[in-house]
């Protein structure tokens, strides 16, 4: 019997890292999720990634903790407003104040020691870099850049055994792409949230930027959203 590669799939529980972790289940890999509680503005995102990891039957999902609430500077991990109802132009201007300070780094850092240990090669994000809102830990010269340091960084990498990938699967796909691919794979986006700012009950807010480029994605499909929206 041949034994299945293992793979870190990064999970927030959102429309993308299960997309990811659809077509990493379905290229054949042993799935690890990683999710992070890093104490962003609510777990609800927590709750759908682990719903997402035992759908797609991963061997394990690990939440690690980390305070990036601390730190600050985001609407994420800050008390500063989330943005709402932005035009897709604004989200192309500059970088929004929901990104998080070196989150993606922090991650794939810790996915990176996950790996070594599993004895795993392939790291996967769901990184974008078209339907995004600015974050520039989100370019593909950003991901180049950290596979080249990993291999400079670890045991595997030095001893040449086998070459440390960050697979990016949904680099260049607009995000209605990024659900048609999903839906192809059987995954019900009904288990998952993509809200900055949900209500307490955790129903989406429907209007800031990660809801409005869900929204737009779905209706481009021409596939219905399954969210729960606040009704206005």
């Amino acid at each position: 019997m041949i034994q299945k590669q293992k793979a870190v799939v990064l999970s927030s529980g959102g429309l993308d890292s299960t997309t990811v972790m659809a077509i990493a289940a379905n290229e054949g890999y042993e799935l690890f999720s990683l999710s992070f509680h890093y104490g962003q503005r609510h777990a609800f995102e927590l709750n759908a990634a682990k719903k997402v990891a035992i759908a797609f039957n991963a061997v394990k999902h690990l939440v690690i903790k980390i305070d990036l609430a601390a730190i600050g500077g985001s609407a994420l991990t800050d008390t500063i407003e989330v943005p709402k109802n932005r035009e897709k132009k604004q989200m192309d201007s500059g970088i929004p104040i929901t990104y998080v300070p070196a989150r993606n780094t922090i991650f794939l850092s810790y996915a990176l020691a996950w790996a070594e240990v599993l004895g795993a090669f392939d790291i996967f994000i769901g990184v974008n870099a078209i339907d995004y809102s600015g974050y520039p830990d989100c370019r593909p010269e950003y991901i180049q850049a950290y596979e080249t340091m990993a291999n400079l960084a670890t045991r595997a990498g030095v001893e040449g055994k086998k070459p440390l990938r960050i697979q990016t699967p949904l680099l260049n796909l607009k995000k209605s792409q990024i659900i048609q691919k999903g839906i192809e794979l059987g995954v019900r986006y009904e288990m998952t949230h993509s809200c900055y700012d949900p209500s307490e009950h955790g129903l989406a807010c429907g209007e800031c930027d990660s809801c409005i480029l869900r929204k737009e994605g779905f209706l481009e499909a021409g596939i219905q959203d399954p969210t729960h929206y606040i009704s206005r």
